[in-house]
């Protein structure tokens, strides 16, 4: 019988909640479970987020009946086989390619029975990082591995996920002892970059196929020339793991197959610092629109200065400026005599007892990673005390012997409430010499254990001298705000004047046009990660000129590429709605979705109450009268942007032919609309058609830029057309756009003279 629980990890990994995987299977969760599950016993598995568990028992109940198959054909699950070709996708991508080194000549001097054992060994050790970091094993290659990191399933920063897996690897190949005297070395290499996922080319073509482009070849040949034991990473993971992982400049090389100069960078352990500090480490301007919230904080700790202990519940999505809050706070109290605790809850170590608390007491006690287990017991001594560490449970806790301890026999549970409560005391020991700021970072990833810690922090902080500040992302779930020491806030999204001056702060000496200022303010929303990141895209493009405002495109930066998709991910089938949408535009109806996609009016619904449940859209009204946006125009563009252009002019074409048997009126009104769709499907006659139509009836608003830009937009569309063609239709353009250029331009202007 197939065994179950590998299909149940790879289930919740097509979901994007791989992190949960362990406890599953650690609580023996089979597919005849699932469907008993609730939101009591998705807490007690560890999925503290609701959202999170929303979004499960909705994959639950597409599942079949049975349950005992796993996802039935058709389901809301995302198949993690690499699609058809019919579902390919354009999506950034990160590529590992590991390679066993020595492997020909191992083979040839060992019985094969024992290479077996070797290779076994070495590919189990591999997996294990892999799977760690949600990475995708697309094939085994005899003693090489090809992975992907980013599909089927994106996750936030999946360059660092790969770099991060790259790492355990050596060390933990490195470790082996397969066979006596035998010691085993990797080679890696890794890159990132825009690919086709998906795509397979008829039958009998290498699985390896699946992803199309030049990354997977980079990656190859970077593996290729590192060094034993070494994870070679190509610049286009550089730029989006620098700061967050140590590297090391390698040689500019020429590789194979690549026609320029490859600059390589080693990448040699993890940095100790938190997702903040790794991303402002080139400063960080000042903070902007958040006035009233610091000024909240700062009432806080006044009130814990005077043993009225505080904790603040600081919310928001992604990039709104929560940790920029935090560490503003901090800069505002520097001069006070306080001592600050900071703890980082990760993604990757979600399953992790106690993981932040473990990391805060390394960094707390100083811990080099060259001390010896003596030097780091006399550190943890001192900066605990002897008698909080006299049962060896922080030293058990940080993995250090306990033999100079007197060690005493206790359950499980016992040694997890013991250990908390030493390091309650702790915390009381420190607020009784000076006032606390504790910052704990991302608890929407706690891990159980530190959950406990904090839960007993809560209730013991109103008597102590000691701010809590906890950052969380809204699908984050509280007991702690019916305390009345607990202040919730929720940052909200800069207004136009603070995302112009973040802007204009980000640019620094470049002067930026206009136009382009209007379109960063357009795209972003008002969320400060997006504003910074978007601009600096602009600035690193070099496409910025005197006339470029208007017509200049801009591209998702690479920096967030990945959440984007990762959320559209989560979706699972709804994410081909997601996409209807994203090419009707930021705005769409149900009515407009409806005649476009090809599903059951059932399970449309279901589909668009997934999308708005999981925060992507918002909606106005009731199905069949209902109204959708985009609540970020960057998640439509990254929808839209994930779409093959066969796809999309195939959409658009749907789209195109709905409107004419549907929305007549609006055509009559709005001919700009059709001509969009019929461009985007590349039916250029039609669409002459209606931009013409479109500029002459702006003109007759008295709309003269509107029209400009329609007639324009019609006349970029004529070159490829025959010659008779082409010169009957730049006739009626130039007719068009005379009288238009009269009005908006002048009578003696350059373009008002070329077209008469």
């Amino acid at each position: 019988m197939v065994t179950r629980m590998g299909n149940i990890r790879q289930w919740l990994h097509s979901l994007g909640f791989g992190q949960y995987a362990d406890a599953f299977e650690q609580n023996a969760i089979e597919w005849r479970h699932l469907a008993k599950l609730d939101q009591a016993a998705l807490k007690e598995l560890g999925v503290l987020a609701m959202g999170h568990r929303m979004t499960l028992l909705k994959a639950i109940e597409s599942l079949d009946d049975s349950a005992e198959n796993g996802p039935r054909s058709g389901s809301a699950t995302p198949n993690l086989q690499p699609s058809l070709a019919g579902d390919a996708e354009r999506r950034q991508l990160t590529v590992m390619f590991c390679d066993l080194v020595g492997s020909t000549a191992l083979s040839e001097s060992m019985d094969p029975e024992e290479y077996r054992e070797v290779l076994a060994a070495y590919q189990s050790s591999a997996k294990k990082a892999i799977e760690q970091y949600d990475g995708y094993i697309a094939r085994y290659m005899g003693d090489g591995l090809l992975v992907y990191f980013g599909f089927p399933q994106a996750h936030e920063e999946d360059p660092e996920r790969a770099v991060r897996a790259g790492l355990d690897i050596v060390e933990s190949v490195s470790l082996l002892k397969p066979l006596e005297q035998l010691e085993l070395q990797v080679r890696i290499g890794i890159a990132t970059g825009l690919v086709v996922a998906g795509d397979i080319i008829g039958e009998g073509v290498s699985e390896e196929r699946a992803v199309l482009g030049d990354t997977p070849n980079l990656a190859a040949r970077l593996q290729g020339v590192a060094s034993p034991n070494s994870v070679l990473i190509a610049e286009s993971t550089r730029r989006l793991v620098e700061g967050r992982i140590e590297l090391e400049p390698d040689d500019v090389r020429s590789l194979k197959g690549i026609s320029e100069p490859v600059t390589a960078y080693l990448a040699t352990g993890v940095k100790e610092t938190t997702r903040f500090e790794a991303a402002s480490a080139d400063g960080f301007g000042p903070l902007l629109g958040r006035d009233e919230e610091l000024a909240i904080l700062l009432r806080r700790w006044e009130l814990a200065n005077a043993d009225e202990g505080q904790v603040v519940l600081l919310g928001g999505e992604p990039g709104i400026g929560k940790s920029r809050l935090a560490e503003e706070l901090r800069e505002r109290i520097r001069a006070d005599q306080h001592t600050l605790l900071r703890y980082q809850c990760s993604p990757y170590h979600v399953n992790s007892a106690f993981y932040p608390v473990i990391a805060q007491i390394e960094r707390a006690a100083g811990f080099d990673r060259n001390d010896e287990e003596s030097e780091k017991l006399d550190k943890l001594e001192a900066q605990f005390g002897d008698a909080a560490i006299e049962q060896g449970l922080l030293a058990a806790l940080l993995s250090l012997p306990t033999d100079r301890y007197h060690t005493t026999e206790l359950t499980p549970q016992k040694r997890k409430a013991e250990t908390i409560s030493i390091l309650v005391k702790h915390l009381e020991t420190l607020a009784l010499k000076a006032p606390v700021l504790v910052i704990l970072e991302d608890v929407h990833w706690i891990d159980h254990s530190t959950r406990e810690f904090f839960d007993a922090v809560t209730d013991d902080v109103a008597r102590l001298r000691v701010l809590v500040v906890i950052t969380h992302r809204p699908e984050f779930e509280s007991l702690w705000t019916v305390k009345g020491h607990v202040t919730q806030l929720m940052l909200s999204n800069l207004g136009s004047r603070d995302v112009n001056s973040l802007v204009r702060t980000v640019a620094g000496d470049t002067a930026l046009p206009e136009e382009v200022v209007q379109q960063i303010h357009q795209k972003t929303d008002g969320i400060p990660l997006f504003v910074e990141e978007l601009t600096k895209t602009v600035l690193e493009s070099g496409l910025i000129g005197d006339n470029s405002g208007s017509s200049f495109k801009l591209e998702i930066p690479s920096t967030i590429q990945d959440s984007l998709v990762a959320r559209l991910d989560r979706l699972g089938r709804a994410k081909e709605v997601a996409q209807i949408g994203a090419t009707l535009g930021r705005e769409f109806t149900y009515g407009l979705v409806a005649a476009v996609s090809q599903s059951s009016e059932e399970t449309l619904r279901e589909d668009l109450e997934q999308l708005e449940d999981s925060g992507l859209v918002l909606r106005r009204g009731t199905p069949p009268d209902a109204s959708y946006t985009f609540k970020h125009a960057l998640v439509r563009d990254a929808a839209y942007a994930t779409m093959l252009r066969e796809h999309r002019r195939e959409l658009h074409r749907r789209v195109a032919d709905s409107m004419l048997q549907q929305q007549l009126e609006t055509i009559r009104v709005q001919p700009e609309l059709l001509a969009h769709h019929l461009t985007e499907a590349g039916e250029i006659d039609a669409a002459l058609e209606q931009w013409l139509l479109a500029g002459q009836l702006a003109f007759g608003r008295s709309a003269g830029l509107e029209a400009q830009a329609h007639l324009e937009k019609g006349k970029s569309l004529i070159a490829p057309l025959a010659d008779d063609e082409h010169a009957r239709r730049e006739l009626e353009f130039c007719v068009a756009l005379g009288p238009v250029y009269m009005t908006t331009k002048g009578a003696f202007a350059e373009e008002t003279e070329q077209v008469y």
